[in-house]
Order: structure tokens, then sequence, then C-alpha cells
């Protein structure tokens, strides 16, 4: 019976995207720079089964668009009916991308279980149609999402080229009560700003990924801060306001920019959820996650270096 399990790593953007093209591909509207983290993962099997089954973190679910993401792959690739079990190391729909885990891990399961062969970007684009991010979670260090690769993600700069840190400043447990997928076309029906968003997302696209080419930290906290606060302006102009941040967020962020104030070479994003991500030049992040724990209302703080795509593993490792 075929059966394969991967893991794939959730990546955090340090150039946003925010909106969906109006095409049936869940094609992003912005292009996108992410960076992948090893320390957070989601562990994947998938095999060929009687009936289908999806279990999530033990749990059976009849989630609507896993199911139907796995219904395009049978499709496309005339595949059985799959048993698939996921589990993550971090909590889901809470803001730290595990769909993008999720969805990366699942594609390169079914990818090496039923032998398809599949190249890095028909892997990367397949992940992209079930979740936009996690195209950019089938690629480790710093990866791109752009137009000008047919909307498959590729690598940047490996993992090992610039070693950058990565503190998170967990400031809740529990499921955002709106998901990205709701939030971004509330965004695109009613901000006034949207259209200055996507007016300037090429800039800052370009910008982002000039910073990282030449290694320039202080170029790159410029412009993810900047695409951070003004997807988040986006959301809170939107009717009604869509709000993530709780006060925690507010008191991470400030912790964050007083540490940057004292010369410490941070910065912080916030993807759509209340979780603080501190990027840290190399041999920063233990100081910077020290800070973050003694801040007002934070609930633990994550620590992970910069980590790999996904990849297929031994079934039972």
């Amino acid at each position: 019976m075929a059966a394969a399990t991967a893991v794939a790593h959730p990546n955090i953007a340090l150039v946003k995207y925010w909106g969906k093209q109006a095409v049936d591909e869940n094609v992003p509207a912005t292009p996108s720079l992410s960076i992948t983290l090893q320390a957070l993962e989601t562990r994947t099997r998938v095999a060929a089964a009687a009936k289908p089954r999806l279990c999530i973190d033990g749990r059976q679910e009849e989630d609507a668009k896993v199911r139907a993401f796995v219904a395009a792959l049978r499709d496309a690739f005339g595949l059985p009916p799959l048993a698939i079990e996921s589990a993550s190391n971090f909590p889901a729909g809470a803001g730290l991308a595990s769909s993008a885990s999720g969805i990366a891990a699942l594609v390169a399961a079914v990818d090496a279980a039923f032998g398809l062969a599949l190249s890095p970007a028909a892997r990367s684009q397949w992940a992209r149609l079930g979740s936009a991010s996690a195209a950019r979670s089938m690629f480790g260090g710093f990866a791109t999402l752009a137009a000008s690769s047919n909307w498959a993600a590729g690598p940047l700069l490996a993992s090992d080229e610039w070693p950058l840190e990565v503190a998170i400043a967990v400031t809740a447990r529990t499921a955002k009560p709106v998901p990205s997928t709701a939030g971004m076309a509330a965004t695109q029906a009613t901000s006034p700003f949207y259209d200055a968003w996507l007016a300037t997302a090429k800039a800052d696209f370009a910008a982002g990924c000039g910073a990282v080419r030449q290694r320039d930290f202080a170029a790159l906290a410029s412009v993810a801060e900047h695409s951070c606060l003004k997807m988040h302006a986006l959301m809170l102009s939107s009717r009604p306001p869509l709000a993530y941040w709780n006060p925690a967020t507010v008191a991470a962020m400030d912790t964050v920019r007083r540490l940057a104030a004292t010369g410490v070479p941070v910065f912080f994003t916030i993807d759509a959820g209340p979780q603080v991500k501190a990027i840290c030049a190399p041999g920063h992040g233990t100081a910077v996650a020290a800070a973050l724990r003694q801040t007002a209302g934070v609930l633990e703080v994550l620590t992970s270096a910069l980590g790999p795509g996904a990849q297929a593993v031994p079934t039972d490792a």
C-alpha cells in the first residue's frame, strides 16, 4: 500500500501579501518574501485507503478546504482515497502559519507516496492551490513568491548563507476569530487604502529581496516592519475593522522597539494573528527572547533558526 511521511515548516512573510487576484488558482495579489522556521514543524503521513480520512493533531476533522484540495490532487493524478494524519508542534490557526506547513507537508507526502516526481516548481504551485503561503514552505531559508515565477515560490538565499534567528512571542494559543482568507476578502472589498497597498507592493518586494541579497539587516528591518504595519493598517481600515492584535502584541512590539533603540539588531513582524515574531541578527536571539519573556502578557517565547523546505522523511521517523 502506498504511504509516505513528510515534514514541512511554517514560514514568516517579511514582505507581506494580503489579498487574492480574481482568478480560480489562489493567486496572491502581491509578491512576498519569507523565511522558513526550523523549530516549528508539521509532520504529515499519507496512505492509500479504502475510504478518505483526515486526522489533524489527533482529531478527526471535516475541513472543507482541505477536502477540496485533496479532491483536486486525486483528480489530477488518479489517486485512490487518502488517509491523512497530520500533527504540528505549535498551535494551529493562531497566526503561526500552520496552514502553510500543513499543506506543504501534505503535497510533499503525496508526491513521495505515489512517486509523482513533481519538480520543485510544480510542488510549490500545487501547495499554493491549497494555501498561498504554503508555496513558500516548499523552500528553506529565504523564499519568494511572485508573478515572475508563474506564482511558484523559489529560493532566494539558503539558511546558512545568512543565519538570522527568530524569537516568537506567543500572546494567545486559541484560533484567531477571522481566518486569513475571509479577512483578505473583507479588506479588498472595504478598505479605502487597498489600492495604495497594491501600488507599493512591488517596490517593497524589490527592496526586501535586495536587502537579503546584500545581507543588509537595517534595510531589511525597515522594509519588513513597514510592510507589516501597512498590512495591519489595511485590516484596521476594513468595515468592520479587523484587529488581530491584543494588548500583549502591542507590548511585545514595544519591547522590540526598545531593544532596537539601544543598538540590538532586531525588528518585528506580525502575520494575521496576535503573535509577534522578532527577527534578530546572528547571535542575538537569546537576549531578545529573554526580553520578550519579561513582557507583560507574553505566554511563552519560541526560538528558531532558519530551516529547510518541505521534504519526505522515513515513515517511522
